[in-house]
């Protein structure tokens, strides 16, 4: 199986995932700048979690390939990604230490705690299959509307937020990612209990994206 399977396994989930309201609204530019914070500074929190679960790949890997895999993602979010999240938020008047005192929402901790767990009590794919989300799916939203004649980008306040995840660094970084998770998936057959529990994991991490978006709509 691959990554592509996945996705199959939870097509209406990852549909309402990648063309949710809140990044539609987001794409033509009419996304409450309230919703947009509240996103901003949960994700900060998601962040931090993420991290976290990449570190635990590391404790997880069963060979020193599979800890050298994990190790990019973790120095990536801990050097720049979380500090260009800092730096993206500053320029909406947030900063790191009000971030920081931000208290996580419900979503927030079900969704994190999910992706940890699933680690933690399971095995290092397993862990990938509840990250895999997340990446594949920030990198479909990101091309998809960089690619969509409806995008709003002149006086557009989220235009950047948009190229960022559309960019060509990032597409690059998710697909290198997608053949690491590939690797791992390889030799698991789809329709086995394994195969089944991994698209269980999978599609319930999707789910939790679709409650974060919809939080940022309803909390706001």
């Amino acid at each position: 199986m691959n990554h592509q399977d996945l996705i199959q396994a939870c097509k209406s989930e990852w549909v309402e995932y990648t063309e949710h309201s809140f990044v539609q609204q987001l794409a033509l530019g009419e996304l409450a700048h309230s919703s947009f914070l509240h996103y901003l500074k949960q994700d900060f929190l998601f962040l931090k979690q993420y991290t976290r679960a990449y570190a635990l790949a590391i404790y997880k890997a069963r060979t020193l390939a599979e800890m050298r895999m994990a190790l990019p993602s973790v120095q990536a979010l801990l050097d720049s990604e979380i500090a260009h999240h800092v730096a993206y938020c500053g320029e909406w008047g947030v900063s790191e230490a009000e971030m920081e005192a931000e208290p996580e929402a419900f979503g927030t901790v079900a969704y994190t705690r999910f992706v940890l767990d699933s680690g933690m009590s399971g095995d290092v794919i397993d862990l990938y299959a509840a990250l895999a989300p997340c990446s594949i799916g920030y990198a479909v939203i990101g091309a998809q509307l960089l690619a969509s004649n409806s995008t709003v980008f002149e006086g557009n306040p989220y235009a950047n937020w948009i190229k960022m995840y559309g960019g060509e660094e990032f597409q690059e970084g998710i697909e290198r990612s997608i053949k690491q998770l590939d690797v791992l998936l390889n030799d698991i057959e789809l329709n086995s209990q394994r195969g089944q529990r991994l698209c269980h994991i999978f599609k319930t991490a999707t789910r939790m994206e679709v409650a974060f978006w919809q939080q940022g709509l309803d909390d706001a």
